[in-house]
């Protein structure tokens, strides 16, 4: 059973996700952390519902990102993790994280990178008048939402005209999509090549061809 640490800094909807799917059995991990930078984030009330180890490591009491970077470091050490999910995790990890945990940290992101890094992807989305709008999860690195790609899924805009609607639909596919990566994952079927520098999926065919016909986008 793999260790998963997870990490966020708001309303841990996809931390929701994740844990329904370890308790119906979808997962073979288990929850041993769940750390936030920030004191008021909804997920942490999530996770001590579901009686889940909670840290606090509010990055306004840190003199710097490296100071920052070296305490969650030694926290993250101390969990000896097989797997770090950024859940909507609102800072940049720097290399002193990323290398010591190279293959081991994932993100989801609402866009289709490279399409518009960081925030505000909906709206850009609109403002762009896009055709389409999506989703990717890939291994982290220490540049802003470019590590290796795991998979994407997109669909039309079509007449989702408001970003609440676009975030609307993002979320459905988030919720089914980060937890079968995770599954994946912890089941190895997905796993980082450190010499390759690849993605190596296993018994899955092509991972985005898997995700789109299991949830219909």
């Amino acid at each position: 059973m793999k260790r998963i640490v997870v990490l966020l800094s708001g309303n841990g909807s996809n931390l929701r996700a994740i844990i329904d799917n370890i308790n119906a059995g979808n997962i073979n991990g288990v929850i041993v952390a769940v750390i936030s930078n920030n004191p008021q984030a909804l997920g942490l009330k999530r996770a001590e519902s579901e009686n889940l180890e909670t840290a606090v490591l509010n990055h306004l009491e840190y003199d710097s990102r490296n100071h920052f970077d070296a305490v969650l470091l030694e926290k993250l050490i101390s969990l000896s993790p097989d797997l770090i999910v950024l859940a909507g995790f609102m800072r940049i990890l720097t290399s002193k994280i990323t290398d010591y945990f190279d293959g081991k940290i994932i993100n989801i992101h609402p866009s289709l990178l490279p399409l518009y890094p960081g925030l505000n992807t909906h709206q850009k989305v609109i403002d762009n008048k896009d055709k389409k709008h999506g989703i990717s999860i890939h291994y982290v690195s220490s540049e802003l939402d470019a590590g290796p790609l795991i998979a994407q899924a997109a669909f039309d805009v079509k007449e989702i005209k408001t970003k609440e609607l676009l975030e609307e639909k993002i979320h459905i596919i988030e919720h089914s999509m980060f937890p079968f990566v995770i599954k994946n994952i912890c089941l190895e079927n997905i796993r980082w090549d450190k010499k390759s520098k690849k993605v190596i999926f296993k018994n899955m065919g092509t991972i985005n061809d898997s995700i789109q016909k299991k949830y219909e986008i």
